[in-house]
């Protein structure tokens, strides 16, 4: 998408005439365009001087994005609120004039209040003051006639035209009738001096113009908080960078920083750009990004991202991402890009206000002619007419949803849900179904050591010592769980000899001069005696999807070691505010059925579809769309195919690398209550935008009729200057009611909507439900693990022919369904690659 700045717009119908004209560009393929911002995003092959060309013919001005060789702002210059001062400026300098003129025409005529005695019983004089003090006025606020008779001769009225037309009407009758009144002045007849001087709407004419800048300044102002967060992320941004030049630190604009640059960070200081820390250690604040407050620790080897904190440590980093590649800069722009773009509840919004002003310049002129049929005064008629045109406001409805989008955007970016489109924010609080990838999801994704079990009189330090001791030299990731909780426990690995690796079996090795072996239970048992006791705990930690390590020592049981890709600290809370929304929670995973089943018992989720390979979940997704609106949260590598076939994909957990350009929503951190608050905060921003529509439509529905004079039988009447201050509010209303987003908690589930009657969460789902048209079960030795099925499996599912593969290292032996034949020994080929030995192969 490319991004233009726009000037000249005033109301929702100039977008509206915009997007109309930039859509008939040859190679444009889309448009959209921001009245909160001033922008306009275009997709499609056409050359940015095209685009340019039909702004400037329809009226306005156009500029695109960074073409730093024509300006010299920031983008954080071209979001400063420049509108407001100069509204300001010409609303005081309007209130000036405006009070003199409410004196002259209300003050002495209604109240008596005194006047030089040149105005005595010198109506003309009066008059004349009257017209002079409200043509100033006009002078001030002509952009109001400059841009609305423009876009009205274009054939395009916009809002400035409703409120020109109003004023100059007010101003050209009342101009008639002190015409008119100079002349029954000149004749002597004072009858008609103050028949005509009743008719004068000079004050009305300023009042007009008035109260609609006080509107525009209100709405001005409220406008430039809704971009308060996208500011707020920009002035994060360091401007300069310690960096080592020829040996010397030299400070530099941070523009000057390249990749590949060495730079320093001392603590207090904000990291300039992304890096990798190859010198020193500290800890780095990083709630600017991922909005999380606890300080990370970096040491060498860790990335460290722009506009984050050093709290405590000296670091040298390398530079790695600059300019617009920096962490920081891939958030601005697609929080930008979600303002650019349009949700499609926007879009009814659109069509009315594109043919708003016409409708409404009609309805005027209606209003004029019934009431002049009827016989009522020209005057009578014409302030109807103006009332009419002053009170309808296109803007309310424009703006209704680029505003509660823009805050909703904001607010999600301060915490760490970045939403790439203005559709994403929109459409995610509608979700029926989450699909939730276990590993990195619902897990930690990492093996953690959670139980540590020790039989025959062995101490639990001395049990997790000689583990330590024997899985210290090996690389397998049980292992390295092992050794992180014993360094975790500040453990010494004692020195162990005759080291091996059993490959699906265990380790053995000798420690102080007695042979030590670990493993599984089959290997295990054939050193030492198992007793009946341990082997319940075993069958019981492998029911609730652990792996049990079984480790000896000289012929001597020492114990258990439990280990698992343990959940999440907020895996459970989060599920169950997922739930209490009113949305089904599934798990994916490629583990098998019975470890899935435990796993997913304890996270809680509704539904469980095992032994679903990362290159499967694209067909199970489809498969869930059938019962409505999917959402599948995964880690945005593996899990693409997935992201991109749901109707909503969230990458979580994905820390510096935001583009993702499977994932519609992206979130920072690896917490799974942001899947809860991003649908949180969808729903809260939706509401929002309902309320401004309504607010909007209400505000025309009735106040048009009402102007018009629909309720005059009753008594009621509506004069221009109220009508006037309606309108002035309208837009202020919508845009403040939006505002109210930044108040919103989108952590707290209180008022989520609650489940009537809880889905069974222990139900199971098989991963593929077509009929089975032949099966085999291969029986394999060595595998030990969830990690060595997983290998098995991806083997076997890779060959031709093969639909699934259902792996149990518990039973050492893989069930596959095939959807054609696949020959045995290909099948025990594909087994002993893996370095695993494929016993025999049996139909089912």
């Amino acid at each position: 998408m490319t991004q233009y700045n726009v000037t000249g717009m005033s109301c929702a119908a100039c977008a509206a005439r915009i997007e109309k004209a930039v859509s008939k560009v040859e190679g444009v393929t889309s448009c959209t365009v921001s009245l909160l911002t001033n922008s306009m995003g275009v997709e499609g092959t056409a050359s940015d001087s095209a685009v340019i060309k039909a702004v400037t013919d329809a009226g306005y001005g156009a500029e695109k994005k960074g073409a730093k060789e024509k300006r010299t702002e920031t983008d954080e210059d071209l979001l400063k609120d420049r509108e407001t001062p100069a509204l300001l400026r010409r609303l005081l300098y309007s209130i000036g004039f405006l009070l003199v003129l409410m004196y002259f025409s209300m003050g002495h005529m209604m109240w008596g209040w005194p006047l030089p005695a040149f105005f005595d019983d010198n109506h003309v004089a009066m008059g004349i003051v009257q017209m002079l003090l409200a043509a100033i006025v006009m002078v001030i606020n002509q952009r109001f006639f400059i841009s609305g008779f423009k876009s009205l001769i274009k054939g395009a009225p916009n809002m400035d035209t409703l409120v020109a037309m109003g004023s100059a009407a007010a101003f050209g009758y009342s101009t008639v009738a002190l015409l008119l009144m100079t002349r029954a002045q000149a004749d002597m007849d004072m009858e008609g001096v103050m028949k005509y001087m009743d008719e004068f709407y000079f004050e009305s004419a300023a009042m007009i113009l008035t109260l609609i800048t006080v509107g525009k300044m209100l709405e001005a102002r409220a406008k430039g908080r809704t971009t308060n967060a996208l500011k707020g992320l920009m002035k994060l941004a360091p401007k300069t960078a310690n960096v080592i030049r020829d040996g010397e630190e030299k400070t530099v604009s941070v523009d000057e920083v390249s990749k590949g640059d060495i730079f320093v960070v001392r603590p207090g200081e904000s990291i300039p750009v992304d890096g990798v820390v190859i010198e020193g250690h500290s800890a780095v604040n990083e709630a600017s990004l991922t909005g999380e407050s606890i300080p990370v620790d970096k040491a060498e080897g860790d990335t460290v991202s722009a506009a984050t904190i050093n709290t405590s440590g000296y670091i040298k980093c390398k530079a790695v991402r600059v300019g617009e590649d920096t962490t920081l800069s891939q958030i601005i722009q697609m929080v930008s890009d979600a303002a650019a773009t349009k949700a499609p509840i926007a879009k009814v919004a659109d069509k009315v206000s594109g043919i708003f002003v016409p409708v409404v310049i009609g309805i005027a002129l209606i209003t004029l002619t019934v009431w002049l049929l009827i016989g009522r005064p020209f005057g009578f008629a014409i302030a109807r007419a103006i009332s009419v045109l002053v009170i309808s406001c296109p803007c309310a409805l424009g703006l209704a949803t680029p505003v509660a989008i823009m805050v909703g955007n904001g607010k999600g970016a301060k915490n760490g849900i970045l939403f790439k489109t203005a559709v994403s924010l929109e459409e995610t609080g509608k979700t029926k179904i989450i699909a939730l990838d276990k590993t990195g999801t619902i897990t930690a994704g990492e093996p953690q050591v959670t139980d540590i079990i020790p039989f025959g009189g062995t101490a639990k330090e001395e049990l997790l010592g000689l583990a330590f001791a024997l899985e210290a030299k090996s690389e397998h990731p049980l292992a390295r769980a092992i050794v992180r909780r014993a360094e975790d426990e500040g453990l010494r690995a004692e020195d162990v000899t005759d080291f091996e690796i059993l490959p699906g079996n265990g380790l053995k090795a000798k420690m102080e001069g007695e042979e030590i072996s670990g493993g599984n239970r089959r290997f295990i048992s054939g050193s030492c005696m198992i007793s009946a006791e341990a082997e319940e705990r075993i069958d019981s930690l492998s029911d609730e999807g652990k792996t049990p390590l079984l480790f000896e020592k000289g012929g001597r049981f020492m114990g258990i070691i439990a280990v698992a890709d343990v959940l999440k600290p907020d895996s459970r809370e989060a599920i169950s505010e997922l739930r209490n929304m009113g949305i089904r929670v599934v798990m994916l995973t490629g583990d098998n059925k019975k470890t899935a089943e435990a796993i997913g018992k304890e996270a809680g989720v509704d539904e469980v579809i095992a032994g679903v390979l990362p290159e499967g979940k694209e067909s199970v997704i489809r498969k869930l769309q059938e019962s409505g609106k999917v959402v599948m949260v995964g880690d945005g590598i593996n899990d693409a195919p997935a992201l991109t076939r749901a109707d909503m994909g969230i990458a979580i957990g994905a820390g510096t690398d935001v583009a993702i350009d499977a994932a519609d929503i992206v979130l920072m951190k690896s917490s799974l209550r942001d899947v809860a608050a991003a649908i949180r905060l969808s729903r809260a921003t939706l509401r929002n935008i309902h309320e401004n529509l309504f607010w909007a439509f209400i505000y025309n529905t009735i106040g048009i009729p009402l102007a018009a004079g629909a309720l005059i039988p009753l008594g009621i009447t509506l004069n221009p200057m109220i009508g006037a201050a309606a309108m002035s509010l309208s837009s202020f209303c919508v845009v403040s009611n939006a505002l109210r987003l930044n108040l919103f908690d989108m952590y707290d589930p209180k008022r989520d909507r609650k489940v009537k009657d809880a889905l069974n969460k222990d139900a199971v789902i098989p991963a593929d439900d077509k009929e089975e048209d032949m099966m085999k079960k291969i029986m394999i030795e060595g595998m030990m693990c969830p990690h060595c099925e997983a290998t098995v499996k991806k083997a076997l599912e890779a060959l031709d022919g093969v639909v699934k593969a259902d792996v149990s290292h518990e039973k050492g032996e893989a069930v596959v369904t095939l959807s054609k034949e696949v020959s045995d020994e290909v099948l025990m080929n594909a087994v002993n690659e893996k370095d695993y030995k494929a016993l025999s192969v049996t139909a089912l």
